[in-house]
């Protein structure tokens, strides 16, 4: 099966049949990636008099109750309603389209001189396509497979510089997916310099803009430009685990 799109004046070709999942799975145990001190994921049997919702158990059916944090547990996308106290800034009321041209570049963080690995606009800004992406993804280097299962509480993990997110928003990228437990820095004093950079909170707020963290991009995966299809539960919070899939892109050339 074979698709067509038209994006910046061309048009592409895509295979909906091959999906590219760039989420990390949501399962109980301390061995799920996890972040801001969350507590891991738990699936718990609901039971009712003689009722059990377990059939390894005995059960007609499985029944279970999910204890997700999704700020800190697995792959999950986020509104300006992170940093709001508008009721109304939740992810389902701001992501209205799920599919959008991305371009996928990777970069390896920068070391300042505090320490900090730092994703800076100077090594992003070369590789950006000059096709008018909608949505960026940052895989940063090294590309380890620890990333499916790091406890990064605690850890200072990479984050990115406010220039970057601020070049993103004047080249109208609407949606950000990182790598990264958070654009900004773990401990910060609650400046969220990226964050408010990249919604342009509170002065001229986007609000249809998303950031999605804790991705992973294989290293088959190539740089360049995808589909991309973000996928969400319908929860009215700031945030909801998500599921963001890529296709392949191939430019029709004129005939």
């Amino acid at each position: 099966m074979q698709a067509t799109i038209t994006h910046a004046g061309k048009q592409y070709r895509f295979s909906p049949e091959n999906p590219l999942d760039i989420s990390l799975p949501l399962k109980p145990g301390a061995d799920t990636v996890n972040c801001f001190w969350a507590e891991p994921v738990q699936f718990d049997t609901i039971r009712i008099g003689s009722f059990v919702g377990s059939v390894a158990e005995g059960g007609c059916t499985n029944y279970q109750r999910v204890h997700v944090t999704p700020h800190g547990n697995g792959t999950h996308t986020e509104c300006y309603g992170h940093i709001s106290p508008d009721p109304e800034a939740t992810i389902y009321n701001c992501l209205k389209q799920f599919l959008f041209v991305a371009q996928v570049i990777s970069v390896v963080p920068k070391k300042q001189e505090n320490g900090d690995l730092v994703v800076m606009l100077e090594d992003v800004k070369p590789k950006f396509s000059a096709e008018q992406p909608e949505a960026i993804i940052i895989r940063t280097l090294e590309n380890a497979e620890s990333k499916k299962t790091a406890q990064y509480s605690g850890t200072n993990p990479t984050y990115l510089e406010a220039a970057l997110a601020e070049f993103l928003v004047q080249s109208e990228v609407k949606h950000l997916l990182v790598d990264l437990p958070s654009v900004d820095r773990e401990e910060d004093g609650g400046e969220l310099l990226a964050h408010h950079a990249f919604w342009q909170y509170p002065e001229n707020t986007r609000k249809n803009a998303t950031i999605t963290e804790l991705i992973f991009v294989p290293d088959e995966i190539k740089d360049g430009l995808y589909l991309l299809n973000i996928q969400i539960t319908s929860l009215t919070l700031d945030a909801s685990p998500s599921k963001p899939v890529l296709y392949v892109l191939d430019e029709i050339q004129p005939q």
